[in-house]
């Protein structure tokens, strides 16, 4: 219907039916990422749309400099790093001073785990090993970028991170045979 230049035209326009394309197009996308950062659906869908309000938003900032994807992608991820900052500021996070050694997740066999399991295990994790390990694990940030977005020393994300993984190995192990 629309390249991917008109959209951006016409949604810096106020033209309904293209915003309208553009969120139908990547809603679903950034609806799962929403959930990984959230509690419960209602809570994403609220960070979804004023994810999609910022897109539209900061549209005419757009450089089209990489992907209009990874820049929208981005968007929904500050987005929903704020919400979490605001709503559950360092709920479960614990400095490095207070954790115990950590090893390293085992390499044993997890091939029978469907991603489904693992990501629904993912969502019930505490909230500040979710929010790091979702930002590292699967969004790619470094912990130095991570603590500055979540308002964290680097050496507390990278032990929310150690403790996240060391929290799903348990989670799904009973996922094993």
């Amino acid at each position: 219907m629309f390249s991917e230049e008109e959209i951006i035209k016409e949604c810096i326009k106020g033209n309904r039916k293209a915003e309208k394309h553009l969120y139908t197009k990547y809603n679903g996308l950034f609806f799962a990422i929403c959930l990984r950062y959230t509690q419960s659906r209602e809570e994403a869908e609220d960070v979804l749309i004023t994810g999609f309000t910022s897109i539209f938003e900061s549209l005419p900032m757009y450089k089209k400099q990489g992907s209009f994807e990874g820049w929208m992608k981005r968007i929904i991820i500050n987005t929903a790093v704020n919400h979490y900052r605001t709503n559950k500021k360092h709920l479960s996070n614990i400095d490095i001073e207070e954790i115990d050694t950590i090893n390293e997740i085992s390499q044993k066999s997890y091939q029978d785990i469907n991603v489904k399991d693992i990501l629904n295990q993912i969502q019930m994790m505490p909230e500040g090993y979710k929010q790091v390990f979702n930002l590292f694990a699967i969004e790619g940030y470094k912990h130095t970028e991570i603590a500055e977005m979540l308002h964290i020393a680097e050496n507390t994300s990278k032990s929310q991170y150690a403790k996240a993984k060391k929290w799903l190995q348990r989670r799904l192990e009973d996922f094993k045979y």
